[in-house]
């Protein structure tokens, strides 16, 4: 493999795929630094809309697009011109899409995936489907993670934010064409500890949204936080993640961003649940993906292959499956044996 040049002496023609909040937030955020993008909404007529209005009609709905940012339709867009392609749609949508346009991607083409979550139906994770699918291309992939609301980088809030590849050269060029006043990513080489830190967190942030639309305080929320990571932790030990990613932006950090956030789609899910919302309505109510309800039950599926007890995992998929009511996955959870506090084992 070829090292990695692009950002060297020039930004490099960049698609973004997917006009959602994080995917437009993004888009916007590397035109303003001079990057030459394009935002490919997966949607003929919210392309025009995006085009025509210099605004996201569905999502940030307030940020003024740069005039710089080009707009296309995925079906449309020649992505033999992209060095760089970012990716940033739903999980459940992520093997299909990357799967329609692998013949038009480039050989070494650099990818960047923002997808937080894993395959629905085999647990994989994303880069290890983008390994599979776009193998003949030989990409350069990497992924970024971390406690990054899309509405806080669309307003140049200060962000940290963390991108994992085992390509070192990638990445340092990655933080490069990011890096902003407002806009900090630090680099790891744990791929698997950030791919499954930004699916569990979702879990997690579901749980803290139940307990919440259930009355419960601030004690409650901060033992599902902590004992979520300790999930998180043994699932990714088990996997062959690096322990120390989960105390990083990816781990820690973003788990307390989803899980108090006003900004967090997946408390909010929660939250509406603990209401009586049905969870298959929930997206459709909100207008916005939860990831957490499509991670829950491949994370779960996944950490049974390997042996792993996550019980607020477990008792958060019993009752997105109608198969336990929340007060009943409470006293499961206060009921569990006593035994001493571990967190990796």
């Amino acid at each position: 493999m070829k090292d990695w040049e692009f950002g060297r002496e020039r930004p490099p023609r960049t698609a973004v795929v997917g006009a959602g909040s994080w995917g437009t937030a993004m888009a916007a955020h590397l035109s303003a630094l001079g990057v030459p993008t394009t935002l490919l909404p997966r949607r003929k007529e919210q392309a025009e809309a995006v085009r025509d209005t210099r605004h996201n009609p569905g999502y940030l709905r307030d940020l003024a697009l740069p005039p710089e940012l080009e707009v296309a339709v995925v079906g449309e867009y020649d992505f033999s011109r992209a060095e760089l392609i970012v990716l940033a749609v739903p999980s459940k949508a992520f093997t299909a899409t990357v799967e329609a346009i692998a013949e038009r991607v480039a050989p070494n083409t650099g990818v960047l995936s923002l997808t937080k979550g894993v395959e629905p139906d085999t647990g994989r994770r994303l880069s290890e489907v983008l390994h599979k699918l776009w193998a003949a291309k030989d990409p350069h992939i990497a992924v970024l993670s971390g406690p990054n609301h899309a509405e806080e980088v669309s307003q140049g809030q200060p962000t940290a934010t963390v991108i994992a590849s085992e390509d070192e050269d990638y990445t340092v060029a990655l933080q490069e064409i990011l890096s902003s006043e407002s806009f900090r990513p630090y680099r790891t080489r744990d791929v698997v500890g950030v791919e499954l830190a930004g699916a569990v967190k979702n879990v997690i942030a579901l749980a803290t949204g139940m307990a919440d639309g259930l009355g419960f305080g601030d004690n409650a929320r901060a033992a599902l936080i902590t004992r979520g990571l300790s999930e998180m932790s043994r699932l990714g030990e088990a996997l062959g993640a690096n322990p120390l990613t989960f105390a990083g932006l990816a781990g820690m950090g973003d788990l307390i961003a989803t899980c108090t956030s006003r900004h967090s789609r997946n408390r909010r899910a929660g939250e509406l649940m603990a209401q009586g919302h049905s969870p298959y309505a929930i997206e459709s109510e909100m207008g916005m993906v939860a990831e957490g309800l499509t991670a829950a039950p491949a994370v779960l599926a996944l950490a049974r292959r390997v042996g792993v007890e996550m019980p607020i995992t477990d008792n958060v998929v019993s009752v997105i499956r109608g198969e336990k009511e929340m007060q009943e996955s409470v006293r499961d959870l206060m009921g569990r044996p006593s035994r001493h506090e571990r967190h990796h084992s």
